[in-house]
Formats: C-alpha cells, structure tokens, sequence
C-alpha cells in the first residue's frame, strides 16, 4: 500500500460507525439496468487495508434518491474520488 493509501486507511478507520457520502471515480454506473452516477451515501462498517464496506448503504439515483443496496457494499480505495463526513443520507441534493 502507498503512503497516501495507508493515511487513508488510519484516516477511515477513525470512522467507523459513522455516516460517510462517498463519489467514486467512474462517471456512471448500472446497476439492475438502472444507469447512475457513482454517488454512495453509508455508514462505515468495516475498514480493510485498501477497502471500506458501508453497510447500510444508500445508492443516490435520480428516479430512487434513497434506494438502500441489499448488502454492504465495499469500494476500494483507489476507486474513491471524495468523500464527505458532512452529508447527511437523508440530505436531497440535486443528482442531474
């Protein structure tokens, strides 16, 4: 693991338990033939070296703003774009 990828794991692990949105690096995904931009809103359930697991997770889709993902979901490090401990999963925010 890189310098950056190992402060960012310590930085996660103080986390744990709280509510993270997270906004990966893919401009879109599709999930269960919906196409959505890669916006995850969770809280932190596990911190591995190299992946976080938010579990519940909430997927931000514009026509299902609050879908809630079946399992937990992990996202590699190297697959986070930004991350913010100041959103709220219940916050609505503009998805277009």
């Amino acid at each position: 693991m890189t310098s950056s990828g190992e402060s960012l794991y310590n930085e996660l692990r103080t986390m744990v338990g709280k509510e993270l949105l997270v906004i990966t690096k893919a401009a879109q995904l599709d999930l269960f033939g919906q196409v959505f931009r890669p916006i995850f809103s969770g809280t932190i359930s596990e911190v591995h070296r190299g992946h976080i697991t938010l579990s519940p997770v909430i997927l931000k889709m514009i026509n299902s703003p609050f879908f809630t993902f079946p399992v937990p979901l992990c996202i590699p490090f190297e697959q986070i774009a930004s991350f913010s401990l100041e959103v709220p999963s219940d916050e609505v925010f503009p998805l277009s």
